[in-house]
């Protein structure tokens, strides 16, 4: 049973470590833009928040099944900033390179051992844009900030993300490692684990 979803987002980086995995389940990904969905303004206050507004809103227009994301880093010595702004921290939305070069110059005087952070993910699944019952879960993935980027692999922060437990950053991952233990796969075996109990998939 193949299912049409669109993805509540237009990042193709972000849409590839969706595919990668919800592909073999039948789940086929349409990007938002296909069906002309307007940006909408994300004013939740939490993670969770903002991804059931994505996901209702794409629901709306596309008028099929949606899937949305809010996912973002969270800095310890920064009270968990950049965290639900992480992708307009410069002011400016999805600048990479800015976002990065803040961090960096907000952690600059910020020692090693106190540059802990994690990446946090909330995924919002709705059948119909009023689902009463939407699907929700959230993973996290922990590391580091270093003080220069390194890999070329994924996007955002992953530069400067030094995964707990190996010596490299998200960047530096292979494609298929990532898609196994970021923040975002962690949530989206949660998603397939409730979708298959409820035999969705």
């Amino acid at each position: 049973m193949a299912t049409d979803i669109v993805l509540a987002s237009n990042n193709q980086g972000k849409a590839a470590e969706f595919a990668a995995i919800l592909e073999p389940l039948g789940l086929h990904l349409h990007l938002q833009k296909e069906f002309a969905v307007p940006d909408v303004e994300e004013n939740g206050l939490s993670f969770i928040e903002n991804a059931l507004i994505k996901a209702r809103h794409a629901a709306k227009y596309a008028n099929m099944p949606a899937l949305a994301d809010d996912s973002g880093l969270c800095v310890d010595a920064l009270n968990g900033a950049p965290g639900i702004y992480s992708a307009r921290y410069c002011g400016v939305w999805g600048n990479d390179q800015a976002n990065n070069d803040k961090l960096l110059e907000e952690l600059r005087n910020v020692p090693d051992d106190k540059r802990t952070a994690h990446y946090y993910a909330a995924l919002a699944y709705v059948r119909t844009a009023d689902d009463p019952a939407p699907i929700v879960v959230t993973g996290s993935w922990e590391g580091s900030i270093g003080k220069v980027p390194h890999g070329s692999n994924g996007f955002g922060y992953d530069p400067l993300f030094y995964v707990t437990g190996r010596n490299m950053t998200a960047a530096q991952l292979p494609p298929q490692v990532k898609n196994v233990i970021s923040h975002r796969a962690r949530a989206l075996s949660l998603l397939i684990a409730e979708m298959k109990r409820l035999h969705e998939v």
